[in-house]
């Protein structure tokens, strides 16, 4: 893996880290979406830079994971009024 791949899988544990410490019973949901998917869709670019076909895919699918559950707290809060 090369920096850029290195760089993609950190920011999935870097969302992973922010998710567990800005969770909670008075979380802002709105901060929670916006950190979590630009971190996600900077790791994803990087996984496209990066340019090998491991550190991209690996990169390209944890990220999206992250993305999708972005997706899924954005329908709760639309949901949750």
């Amino acid at each position: 893996m090369n920096k850029f791949g290195v760089l993609s899988v950190l920011m999935v544990l870097i969302s992973l880290f922010a998710f567990f410490i800005l969770r909670g019973p008075n979380a802002d949901l709105s901060l929670i979406i916006i950190i979590l998917g630009s971190l996600s869709l900077l790791g994803i670019i990087s996984a496209v830079i990066s340019k090998r076909w491991l550190s991209g895919i690996v990169g390209v699918l944890t990220n999206g994971v992250v993305l999708v559950f972005v997706y899924f707290l954005l329908l709760a809060k639309g949901i949750g009024g």
